[in-house]
């Protein structure tokens, strides 16, 4: 018998109305990094997915790469999110806040006093850009700065910021937080033994290596609950200068087998040749469902074809879909439909500007005004 992914569904720990998500997607339109009215325009215009998961939401004000990102540090945050949850929830949707730390994938510009930003190890990121200001001031892609190495003490204190921005957004009325241990950022690059030389207990061992992801985990169940925890994750992953290396198998077993442990809301996985970078291995979503008995989603690269095989194979549980949520606020109804999709405007992904956020239609909508003109 096979999955309807669009029907409800009981998926783990988590009452889904479908098995569609909306990926993470940074959007960068908070000046003040505080979300408003205009955020819970956009997350409710997309409250047709089963789950929403946000942008990267800044754990701290060292946590950035990118200009114009919400956090959830401030009470201020946490009152602009309530606006954003409160929008989803009427439209009787479930949403997750990404929890963001980009560690070297950073510029001096975006941090406190111009300071360098911080990592596991003093290696740059030389070919991989931010978000900020250039030595004359002006907005758009920086090289990342030189980071700084974080002293031991310090290290499990980020893992305590990841902790209190959960415990933020259970109070800002999300139904969950996904720490992002993807794509280069700052999780990830303890994972790597390429840009993690660290010789203290961060370094080193696969398990020594794995142990600023599981506390920064650990910290934010005690928080609030692992039913509310969850993770994204990028194996095989290479954006922003992780290169390949040779316990990368290993080390998901080992994480897999960990968060199992702990019964976490989910783990996210993304297939990154969707960005450019390196696909996932051929069999490796099925040695990895081997591995860990909870729910996982899968993104990069969807379509319906592919969502309903892995689905119905008991591959993986949620399909998320990412870019074409942008142009396609009604993207399950399209995809249930077969109805054709939008294509986004990529040069209106990021700024300040409305237009390209809050102004796509939905099909219905677009088919009734061609009818009426």
């Amino acid at each position: 018998m096979s999955i309807n992914i669009f029907g409800p569904a009981t998926v783990g720990l988590l009452q889904l109305n479908n098995r569609i998500a909306m990926a993470p997607m940074t959007r960068a339109r908070n000046a003040d990094g505080i979300p408003n009215d205009n955020n819970a325009l956009y997350y409710a215009q997309r409250a047709g997915a089963g789950l929403i998961i946000t942008e990267g939401v800044a754990i701290s004000d060292t946590a950035k790469g990118v200009l114009y990102i919400p956090g959830l540090y401030t009470r201020e945050q946490v009152e602009g999110w309530k606006k954003v949850t409160a929008a989803v929830h009427a439209k009787g949707g479930k949403i997750f806040a990404q929890l963001w730390h980009v560690g070297r994938v950073s510029h001096t510009s975006n941090q406190p006093g111009g300071k360098p930003p911080v990592a596991p190890s003093d290696i740059q990121a030389a070919q991989s850009k931010a978000w900020g200001y250039d030595g004359n001031g002006k907005e758009g892609f920086v090289t990342a700065s030189k980071p700084r190495a974080l002293a031991t003490a310090e290290v499990a204190h980020i893992a305590q910021d990841f902790a209190l921005a959960a415990k933020n957004a259970a109070a800002a009325g999300f139904d969950g937080v996904e720490l992002h241990g993807a794509n280069g950022y700052l999780i990830e690059q303890f994972l790597n033994p390429h840009v993690n030389n660290r010789t203290d207990r961060y370094g080193g061992s696969i398990e020594n290596r794995s142990r600023f992801l599981l506390e920064a985990i650990d910290a934010s169940i005690a928080e609030i609950g692992a039913s509310r925890v969850a993770i994204r994750l990028t194996p095989y992953g290479g954006l922003h200068e992780l290169p390949h290396y040779d316990e990368i198998e290993a080390t998901y077993a080992y994480l897999a087998k960990e968060l199992s442990a702990r019964k976490i809301a989910y783990i996210h996985m993304m297939d990154q040749q969707s960005r450019g970078s390196f696909a996932l291995p051929e069999g490796f979503l099925e040695r990895f469902r081997s591995w860990y008995d909870g729910t996982i989603i899968l993104a990069g690269g969807m379509d319906r074809e592919k969502s309903e095989r892995l689905i119905n194979a008991g591959t993986i549980d949620i399909a998320a879909f990412g870019e074409s949520f942008i142009a396609n606020p009604d993207l399950v109804d399209r995809l249930q439909h077969n109805w054709p999709l939008t294509p986004p405007k990529r040069e209106l992904h990021y700024g300040l500007t409305m237009e390209g956020y809050i102004d796509w239609k939905t099909y219905e909508h677009k088919a009734t005004a061609c009818e009426t003109a």
